[in-house]
């Protein structure tokens, strides 16, 4: 009989995760399944207790569930934990335990395919969600300069300011060495013009612009307020190129796609539930064809 891994959240027609998750399963010859478990939020509660099921070995966890999937775990590690924000369930002896690969994920996308160090730059966050709180993390930790949290509701881009600042001063061995100076701004912010000036790096981590969503087709930013020359980061992947990276490749900026975080997270995941090396050149491959063939 079939074990299974699915990808819990809501919508996720969008997700090609099942399609590059059942690729490197299939290398293995695996007798496993990746199927996506659409999830509306009353019945979160359930679908996280069916991965107790046997045949269950644990899940993806996709927007809008990132954070509220916490409490319904029975073990959290400390980067998860620290950064409050779960995107892997793994079941070990039907306890089920939260990880956080979304961290890796951005980080291995930024070296490997953005080719850009954070340390020292200025770096501008849009969103303060289970991603961006990922994302965060992992630019002080990398020793970015600065950091601007942007959102619409302002008291949760000053919530996560307070929890990275904590982090810094209780969990990290050596505080001294991480000095990112971290603002929160309202989204109005933006509309300066001035806000993102000087900054290097700019990552969207809302979903605006996300096939099938409902902000499909829009971006959030215009193009007057993105600087030529910044890396503009956009999570979301499909559609590959989205209306962000249209507008910045227009005026002169860099641009890096969300494809190769989503893979690299999915990698870190493989892992944790398999135990085995991740096909990572097929994982890639599979993600990029499901893309072009417009299947996701």
């Amino acid at each position: 009989m079939p074990k299974f891994i699915g990808l819990i959240g809501y919508p996720i027609k969008h997700s090609i995760s099942p399609y590059f998750q059942q690729a490197a399963l299939d290398y293995y010859h695996l007798d496993i399944r990746y199927k996506a478990w659409e999830t509306s939020p009353e019945k979160l509660q359930n679908a996280v207790d069916n991965l107790r099921k046997p045949q269950n070995l644990g899940a993806n966890v996709t927007v809008p569930y990132k954070e509220t999937v916490l409490p319904l775990l029975d073990e959290v590690d400390d980067l998860a934990s620290s950064i409050g924000a779960v995107n892997t369930i793994v079941k070990r002896s039907n306890r089920l335990l939260g990880f956080n690969t979304d961290s890796y994920g951005f980080i291995e996308a930024l070296y490997k395919d953005g080719r850009f160090d954070p340390e020292g730059k200025r770096a501008v966050i849009l969103g303060a969600g289970g991603v961006a709180k990922a994302v965060s993390f992992a630019l002080v930790k990398k020793k970015a300069s600065s950091l601007l949290i942007i959102n619409r509701t302002l008291e949760r881009a000053a919530t996560l300011v307070d929890s990275i600042n904590r982090y810094v001063k209780d969990f990290s061995a050596s505080p001294e060495e991480l000095k990112s100076k971290i603002t929160a701004l309202p989204w109005r912010s933006l509309y300066s013009g001035k806000t993102l000036e000087h900054c290097h790096l700019i990552v969207n981590c809302t979903t605006i612009g996300m096939k099938y969503s409902s902000q499909e087709g829009q971006s959030p930013l215009s193009a007057e307020l993105i600087p030529q020359n910044v890396l503009v980061y956009d999570l979301v992947y499909n559609p590959r190129e989205t209306p962000l990276l249209q507008l910045a490749r227009n005026v002169g900026a860099n641009i890096l796609s969300g494809l190769a975080m989503l893979v690299y997270q999915g990698v870190a995941s493989f892992e944790l539930w398999t135990g085995k090396k991740p096909p990572i050149d097929i994982m890639l491959n599979k993600a990029e064809q499901i893309l072009l063939r417009g299947e996701g």
